[in-house]
């Protein structure tokens, strides 16, 4: 099976290069100060060279550049993300769906009926499959041993009863 490549949105996109952008800018003010500062005085103006020292050019560059970058981190991090994650976990689980289903039609009747129920559920407990296939509790319980040692699903014990969980 092929997998669909998830898509980037434009808005996406724009705020992943402000994001990268303000931050080089910022890393580059960070590290390299302005080594040179002109003073004007009347008619003379007097350059300095002052290592470390940042200029109010510097600084503003500086409170802009963290500014973009915190406010499309927050974009790329809190709106975009959920539904791209969202997206690719529904993708997976549909892609297992398929993938127990194409499985389910190679069982027996009652393996089917079962298997198909626990499909539906994801997890389930073993007495709601007994409600939820009209089965007996007998032919429940030799399908569920079938299944599991045909490694498609798991029973773990909980209480009194068992779950029931695909592979």
């Amino acid at each position: 099976m092929k997998m669909k490549r998830p898509t980037m949105h434009k808005k996406t996109a724009f705020m992943a290069v402000v994001f990268v952008a303000s931050v080089v800018v910022l890393g580059i003010k960070l590290l390299n100060p302005t080594p040179v500062q002109i003073f004007v005085e009347n008619e003379t103006t007097i350059v300095n060279q002052i290592p470390g020292l940042f200029t109010y050019a510097d600084a503003l560059i500086m409170i802009i550049a963290a500014s973009l970058a915190s406010i499309s981190g927050m974009y790329l991090l809190f709106f975009d993300s959920a539904p791209q994650a969202f997206s690719a976990g529904t993708m997976v689980l549909e892609q297992r769906k398929k993938h127990w289903e194409q499985i389910a039609k190679t069982l027996k009747s009652d393996e089917q009926k079962i298997y198909e129920a626990i499909i539906g559920e994801g997890i389930i407990a073993q007495s709601e499959l007994v409600a939820k296939t009209g089965l007996p509790k007998s032919n429940v319980s030799r399908a569920l041993y079938a299944l599991e040692n045909k490694g498609l699903i798991e029973r773990r014990r909980r209480g009194m009863g068992n779950i029931i969980l695909l592979k």
